[in-house]
């Protein structure tokens, strides 16, 4: 035992001191092989499980690196010593560390059968006769393979129904191993490709249930937590809802019972919500399910509603100094708030709006307050879902809110408030148009409650009420407002002061010029804030008071705010005396307010930059070191030595920043040029978590673009060598092309490819050949990415339980996919336009990935090919004639597609032939014609969605004409094009064809006027139709000016009887007019 312990104390030693286990004896094989015998031979508990541990940790990487390291003998020696043990050991500590070893090896050994003992090991470990710690081992490692290699696990393990059927059922099994049994089930349920196979598994759910039902009730609190709670195992059959469907109305009721049971733990209680929740969001899985259980909606809706009565009326709330202090509230009451949102989301406001509204009136006429406070916090959570229904009951809901600025309890006065906040913001103009006075009366008086914190949070609403309104309803009330606001921004609460703040804001963003009037009473206010506000604690403050400023600065204009914009440019510059938080909200305010100045004061701000721009720089770094952690475990990405993010850090101020920069960098233009250098470092790296950002994925193409701009603008003014343009060009494509080439989210993908091509614009004359290999390179990485994901779309629908439902799901995916095309082809033109002929070699290496888009199913995907094909006709036609034989039958065959855009688009190529192709469009003729033809003749061709294609069809047959006349039988296909005019959709195409006619009747073509002109009544018609156009753009000034001269002088060279038979096809009107201005008098 002494040697034993030695050794044991040289081990823990190692630990503590972080060497490698390796490293001890420097013989990974001498070191397991210790540890093993330790576990064999001794007896003492406490030291076998230290020796655990020690494997563990030596097994510890996700790659199994060491254990590739060991010798093949030392493996089996290993493996086998596992399973045995597993068997015999006595600790339950041990037995369960044992089997999370066996888990990560079987894992990677169970694909290939490296491991052919393992299998027949857990049947007989899940053998009714077989030791608790090891049946619970093996039903955890069968749950880890279900979750890790399901397939291969559902196809190693027969006969896993009733032995899971058989261990749910004994009730005289330890309920640890029947929680475990419950858990690895479940993993194998989610692991069955089909519906007919997860039926099999139906009859286990009351089983599952009694087992959840028992574990919770076994008051065994140690138990519960040791196996990190049954309901966590349950709750994952929510994302199986059609499997829950024959019995939901049983599973129902008992997660609703363990809600409701206020003895259970809090994580319980919580988790049990979830899982209804995450039923009633799994829409696209079973659509309507929840909604068709009888009460179902009423009962979950009283529930949630109920856990907003978890708060408490405590003191700290009615003196905290933040307008977001929340003291006295749960967790429970949190779950219940953010759930009721997602609930009315998920069910829809028609199921919901009259249940919750009549719930809601219930609570509020209760005499607790805590019941008045949830149903006016529930109604703000839901009226956005809710807000079609609840728009016909505005008048039952405004009473509601409004009767409780005067209850006698301040957290419901103060929800009250809060609720007419998402009321105002949701419902306008309707709520404006019916309630206006009898809200801002509410307001008014509310403003002036003696409570701080009620005062400060009606002061928001009244800022909301201004922001929502119409200008012509609030100009009426602009001096009582002003009047309050300034009243309360001198207020003694930083509270109240910095709502009015906003709501002054507020005020002047909506009213605009009309803020003048006020404009000389407030500025001295706001600017004496600013400068009184000078200690650390009044920073929030003061950014409030910059933000104020810089919104009436830009609402009054330029010429009033230019003297007082400078006062605050220099108050601003003297702050960086003081040092900037990265986490302080403030200093975000500050920065976005002050390019909202230097916006109002434009090119004077330039005094200010060289001071303004370090600040906002030195905010951003600071920023990023506050994030740096000595934790290797958690997932960063870095600047340097920097770490910018973390998995617990919130990317929305990363965001932020990234916006900030970029904000500043589109702002000053080739005046940003100085920062450039300094930026660029943060913001590369930086954009990767902006893009991932929710709320600025949409903005994120504009990021690397306004820097490049920034830099190009400064070369063209002698700021900047053009040298430094390249190498930062150079720097940023690459950075995209990685970026790109690691990103597997199909949505951040197609985010990405915009990025690109909106700096290619930018900077495209400055890519060199090796990058444009780069760049098409990646471009066929994507697409083949794109491509491989589609064809695993494509494989679930072939799944036999696949429905409608799931259909809508994978449309969600497959339109991100086909947008990553679009994008790509966005990316083509630009270089296509770029490089014209130069280009050609590399479209050469992508056809073989954009011809078959020709034939894809998808619309977009087919106009994708058009355009791509279409831009390089448009941009250098001569290069583009070697691919006529090739495209143009393509062409013509997308020319009566049933999508009017790709139709529209594959005309738009004919038409480029048709002028460009010369002879190698000669036999191409005919057919274009007879397809010209189809979209002439269809019965839908006028309809507003075709129109575009069928004036696309008219202009083709036009330069057919004029162009390849001799291919033709003009006299028969002539007029069937007048017969066409005019047209008005495709305004370019309009005012071409509408000269063309022009020119063609001034030289009195035979075709077109006729025998003994024919076709006279029609071109008068036509010309009418266009000269008197309400859309005005349908031909330019000259042609039509060239238009009435062509039928004066018809008018007095032909027969008086031939012209008065040219009026025939106008309406009378048309006829007066068109007379009168032809008469000679005009």
């Amino acid at each position: 035992m002494d040697r034993e312990l030695t050794e044991m104390e040289a081990i823990v030693v190692a630990e503590s001191e972080g060497e490698e286990l390796e490293t001890l004896g420097n013989d990974p094989n001498y070191v397991a092989l210790m540890l093993i015998n330790h576990l064999e031979s001794s007896e003492d508990t406490e030291f076998r499980e230290l020796c655990v541990d020690m494997i563990v940790e030596l097994l510890r990487e996700d790659d199994l690196i060491t254990w590739s390291n060991l010798s093949a003998s030392t493996q089996s020696t290993v493996k086998t010593f596992l399973l045995n043990s597993i068997m015999v050991e006595e600790s339950g500590f041990v037995v369960l560390k044992l089997g999370s070893i066996v888990l990560k090896l079987a894992a990677s050994f169970i694909k290939d059968n490296n491991w052919p003992e393992l299998v027949p090991f857990l049947y007989q470990c899940l053998d009714s006769s077989s030791k608790k710690y090891a049946k619970a081992s093996a039903f955890l490692t069968l749950a880890g393979l279900a979750e890790k290699v399901g397939e291969t696990i559902v196809h190693s393990m027969k006969g896993l129904h009733s032995i899971f059927r058989d261990t749910l059922n004994d009730d005289k099994l330890d309920l640890e191993v029947r929680s475990v049994a419950m858990y690895a089930a479940i993993n194998f349920i989610q692991c069955l490709s089909s519906s007919n196979e997860k039926e099999r598994f139906q009859d286990l759910l009351p089983c599952m249930m009694k087992t959840l039902n028992d574990a919770l009730s076994s008051g065994n609190v140690e138990f519960i937590l040791r196996n990190q709670y049954p309901m966590r195992y349950f709750m994952m059959l929510a994302n199986e809802p059609r499997f829950l469907r024959r019995q939901l109305v049983d599973v129902v009721c008992t997660v609703f019972e363990i809600v409701e049971a206020e003895c259970l733990e809090e994580d319980t209680r919580h988790m049990a919500v979830e899982f209804l929740i995450t039923l009633v969001e799994a829409k696209e899985k079973a659509p309507g399910m929840m909604k068709k259980l009888p009460l179902f909606i009423s009962r979950c809706f009283a529930m949630l509603l109920k856990l907003l009565l978890d708060i408490k009326d405590e003191p700290d709330w009615h003196s905290a100094e933040d307008v977001y202090d929340d003291s006295g509230t749960t967790r429970i009451f949190h779950v219940g708030s953010g759930c009721l949102s997602r609930f009315s989301l998920a069910i829809g406001g028609k199921s919901i709006a009259h249940i919750a509204i009549e719930q809601l009136s219930a609570y509020l006429d209760s005499p607790e307050w805590e019941k008045r406070h949830a149903a006016l916090f529930a109604l703000s959570r839901i009226n956005k879902s809710c807000s079609k229904v609840i728009t016909t009951k505005l008048d039952e809901v405004v009473s509601m809110v409004v009767n409780c600025f005067q209850d006698f309890h301040p957290r419901v006065r103060w929800a009250a408030c809060r609720a007419s906040i998402w009321l105002l913001l949701d419902f306008s103009p309707h709520l404006h148009e019916q309630y206006h006075y009898q809200i801002f009366l509410a307001l008014a008086a509310a403003v002036e409650d003696f409570h701080p914190r009620v005062q400060a949070y009606a002061t928001r609403a009244l800022g909301a009420f201004c922001l929502s309104n119409k200008l012509e309803t609030l100009i009426p009330l602009l001096d009582g407002i002003v009047n309050k606001t300034l009243v309360l921004i001198q207020n003694e609460k930083q509270m109240v002061q910095l709502e009015a703040l906003r709501a002054l804001s507020a005020t002047a963003q909506t009213v605009e010029e009309h803020f003048r009037t006020y404009y000389d009473t407030v500025m001295p206010h706001l600017k004496a804030i600013l400068r009184d506000a000078h200690l650390k604690s009044d920073l929030i403050l003061r950014a409030r008071a910059m933000e104020c400023i810089s919104i009436v600065g830009k609402a009054v204009g330029k010429e009033k705010f230019r003297d007082d914009g400078k006062q605050v440019m220099e108050v601003v510059v003297s702050f960086q005396g003081l040092q900037a938080k990265a986490d302080d909200p403030s200093t975000w305010d500050m920065l976005t307010a002050f390019a909202v100045i230097c916006e109002c004061i434009e090119q004077e701000l330039l005094t200010y930059i060289s001071a303004a721009m370090p600040f906002l720089i030195q905010c951003v770094k600071l920023h990023f070191e506050s994030n740096e952690l000595d934790d290797t475990s958690i997932e960063t990405i870095k600047i340097g030595d920097a770490i910018l993010w973390k998995k617990d850090d919130d990317p929305k101020e990363k965001a932020k920043a990234c916006e900030m920069l970029c904000m500043y960098a589109k702002l000053l233009k080739e005046d940003f040029y100085p920062w450039i250098s300094q930026v660029v470092p943060i913001l590369v790296p930086l954009r990767q978590i902006y893009m991932h950002n929710p709320d600025k994925k949409s903005d994120v193409s504009e990021v690397m673009a306004a820097l490049l701009l920034s830099a190009k603008l400064a070369v063209e003014k002698g700021i900047a060598e053009g040298a430094y343009f390249k190498e930062l060009s150079d720097h940023v494509i690459l950075a995209l092309i990685e970026a790109l080439h690691k990103e597997h989210v199909a949505e951040i993908c197609q985010i990405m490819l915009k990025e690109l091509k909106n700096c290619l614009l930018i900077c495209g004359p400055l890519i060199d050949e090796g990058q444009l290999h780069q760049i098409v390179d990646e471009l066929k990485h994507v697409i083949k990415e794109s491509l491989n994901r589609k064809r695993k779309l494509t494989e679930r629908t072939k799944s036999e339980d696949f429905d409608d439902e799931e259909a809508k799901v994978l449309a969600d995916e497959e339109a991100q996919e086909d947008l990553i095309i679009v994008r790509v082809g966005t990316t083509l033109k630009t270089l296509i336009g770029t490089f014209k002929a130069a280009f050609m070699p590399f479209l050469d290496e992508l056809l073989s990935y954009l011809i078959p888009m020709w034939g894809n199913d998808k619309p977009t995907v087919r106009f994708t090919s058009i355009y791509i094909f279409v831009s390089l006709v448009e941009e250098c036609p001569e290069a583009a004639l070697k691919y006529c034989d090739v495209f143009l039958p393509l062409l013509l065959d997308e020319t009566i597609d049933e999508d009017p855009m790709v139709r529209q688009y594959a005309l738009y190529g004919v038409c480029l032939y048709a002028e460009s192709g010369g002879s190698v469009f000669k036999p191409f003729v005919r057919e274009a014609l007879s397809r010209i033809n189809v979209v002439l003749m269809h019965f839908r061709a006028h309809e507003p969605v075709n129109e575009e294609a069928y004036d696309k069809a008219v202009s083709a047959l036009c330069k057919i004409c004029l162009l390849h006349r001799e291919s033709i039988d003009s006299a028969q296909v002539i007029p069937i094009w007048l017969n066409c005019l005019p047209i008005k959709a495709d305004l370019h195409e309009a005012k071409y064809v509408h000269d063309e006619l022009c020119s063609m009747v001034e030289r009195l073509d035979r075709d077109i006027i006729g025998h003994n002109y024919q076709y006279l009544p029609k071109i008068v018609s036509v010309f009418a139709e266009v000269v008197f156009s309400d859309e005005k753009d349908v031909s330019t000034e000259e042609t039509a000016n060239r238009m009435i001269s062509v039928l004066r002088h018809l008018q007095q060279t032909l027969p008086p009887a031939t012209m008065e038979s040219a009026w025939s096809y106008l309406l009378p009107h048309q006829e007066m007019t068109l007379k009168s201005l032809l008469s000679p008098e005009v």
